[in-house]
């Protein structure tokens, strides 16, 4: 028998007991990893987009979720459909008009505990094109802990998913199109879908190693 395993399994202990009770944990995103999607219907399919250019600050405490809060600001002018014609539409005066107002931004006012530990809402004011609505962000916790690469730490990460509804009306954006067979081109209502991959911010000799 290893001697030491007695100690290391000690050490892991006290490591998983401290982490677990420790304060509220600062995020900030990892992009590369993470999307702020849509969904909305066109016709009889589901078009899927996405923003390019987007911030958010996350604290996130799974012991006091009334601790946590989460602030975001999205660049409208960076929507990606995957078809330049419908994007440079999409930043018009018929829909997000991104000239006059450049940033959708989302600021959480409450955090609500859900059916179990990995599920909770997140209630908050999202503001596009000036109005401002409360919506709520339906959340699943992915997991959180601490991150090392060949021997070399990148802090602690955190995973996320959250979704919302909204009726594009709410804010505005109202164009559509009548269609001879009757009904409309575009459904009023869009599936927001947020994967985050958040972390740590790392101190200049961490990133440094990163690099």
């Amino acid at each position: 028998m290893n001697r030491f395993a007695p100690l290391a399994a000690l050490a892991a202990i006290v490591l998983t007991a401290g982490f677990a009770a420790a304060e509220p944990t600062s995020f900030v995103l990892d992009r590369a990893h993470s999307e702020v999607g849509f969904n909305v219907r066109h016709f009889f399919t589901q078009v899927h987009g996405r923003f390019n250019d987007y911030d958010a600050a996350i604290t996130y405490d799974p012991k006091n979720l009334a601790a946590s809060t989460v602030s975001a600001t999205i660049r409208d002018s960076s929507i990606f459909t995957g078809v330049d014609r419908r994007d440079a539409h999409l930043r018009t005066q018929d829909f997000f008009w991104a000239d006059k107002y450049p940033t959708i931004t989302f600021k959480s006012t409450k955090v609500l505990p859900g059916k179990d530990d990995k599920h909770f809402q997140v209630q908050g004011d999202l503001t596009i094109r000036d109005v401002t609505k409360p919506v709520t962000l339906d959340t699943e916790f992915l997991g959180m802990g601490p991150i090392s690469m060949s021997g070399h730490s990148i802090g602690t990460q955190a995973g996320f998913i959250a979704k919302t509804t909204i009726n594009r009306k709410d804010w505005g954006i109202v164009w559509n199109r009548a269609l001879d067979q009757g009904g409309m081109m575009l459904d009023d209502d869009v599936e927001l879908v947020l994967n985050i991959a958040a972390t740590t911010p790392m101190n200049p000799t961490a990133a440094a190693q990163k690099k």
